[in-house]
C-alpha cells in the first residue's frame, strides 16, 4: 500500500503544479470534457477524492453518500462540480490538498487486500488507490489539453494500463455486450524503455504500441484513430471502440479529432 500510496501522491503532485499558478481565468478555462472548466475537473478530484476516504473509513456511511449521489445525477446535477464552482479556483486547490492528503492517509492503513465500496464493483484497497491514481491522472489529461501543457511520461502509467486491462469484463458489462471467448495480449513500451506485457503471447486479439497511447484510449481522453497503437484481431477491435478503465456508466469517448476545446 505505502508504494501505490506514494505513486498516488506524486500523481496528485504532478496535476497541482500544473494548476497552482493558475489565475481565476485560468481555472475557467474550458477543458475537452463538455461544459467543464479546469476547476471543475479539479473539483471532480476533490470530491470524489473525499467520497472515496469515506469509502475507506465509514463504509456504511459510504452507502448512505452512494445512494444519494445516485438519486441527484438522475436529475441531472453533478454534485462533484458545483463545490469548486462556488468558490475561487485558489480556496479550491487549498480545500483539495487538504483532503487528497486524508485519502492517502487512510489508504495507507489499509490491507492491499481490503475490500472497499465503490460506485461500481468493490475493489481490493490497492485496486482503489489505483482507481484515485488513474482518475487524477485521466482529469489531469483535461487540464494539460485545455491549457496546452505538456507533461511528462512516467512509470505511473502502467498503473493506468494495468486498470485498463483488468476494466475489460467490466467495460463489455457495462456496454452490455458478451465478453469473447479467448484472451486478448497487450504490449506496451513504457516511458523508460521497459515493455509491460498483459495476457497470453499466443492470442490473436492484440493491442501494441506506446503506454501512454494505451492509457489516453482506456481513460477515453483519445480516440483510438489519434493514437499509433497497432490493434488486431477482431475482439481487441471492438474493445478498443469502448474501451473505459473508470467506474459508472459507458464513457461518451471522443471523436477522431476531438481532444482540444
Amino acid at each position: 500500500m505505502r508504494e501505490i500510496c506514494d505513486d498516488l501522491t506524486a500523481e496528485h503532485e504532478a496535476l497541482d503544479a500544473i494548476v497552482a499558478d493558475l489565475d481565476e481565468a485560468g481555472w475557467r478555462h474550458a477543458t475537452p470534457a463538455a461544459g467543464w472548466t479546469v476547476a471543475d475537473g479539479v473539483s471532480h478530484l476533490w470530491f470524489f477524492d473525499g467520497t472515496a476516504t469515506q469509502a475507506a473509513v465509514d463504509p456504511a456511511a459510504f452507502e448512505v453518500s452512494k445512494q444519494a449521489l445516485l438519486a441527484d445525477s438522475a436529475t441531472g446535477a453533478d454534485p462533484s462540480v458545483e463545490p469548486g464552482r462556488a468558490i475561487s479556483g485558489a480556496e479550491l486547490l487549498t480545500h483539495w490538498r487538504t483532503d487528497r492528503r486524508r485519502l492517502v492517509d487512510a489508504l495507507a492503513r489499509l490491507d492491499p487486500s481490503q475490500r472497499l465500496p465503490w460506485y461500481g464493483p468493490a475493489m481490493a484497497a490497492r485496486s482503489f488507490a489505483t482507481a484515485r491514481l488513474m482518475e487524477t491522472w485521466a482529469h489531469g489529461q483535461d487540464v494539460v489539453d485545455a491549457l496546452g501543457v505538456e507533461r511528462a511520461s512516467t512509470h505511473r502509467l502502467k498503473h493506468i494500463a494495468h486498470i485498463g486491462v483488468r476494466a475489460r469484463p467490466f467495460a463489455y458489462a457495462i456496454n452490455g455486450r458478451t465478453l469473447p471467448a479467448g484472451d486478448l495480449r497487450v504490449e506496451l513500451a513504457g516511458p523508460d524503455g521497459e515493455v509491460w506485457t498483459w495476457g497470453d503471447d499466443a492470442a490473436v486479439d492484440r493491442i501494441e504500441g506506446d503506454a501512454l497511447d494505451f492509457c489516453l484510449l482506456v481513460t477515453q481522453r483519445r480516440h483510438l484513430a489519434d493514437t499509433a497503437l497497432r490493434v488486431t484481431g477482431a475482439g481487441a477491435v471492438e474493445w478498443a471502440g469502448f474501451a473505459q478503465a473508470f467506474a459508472g456508466g459507458p464513457g461518451a469517448g471522443r471523436q477522431p479529432g476531438e481532444f482540444r476545446p
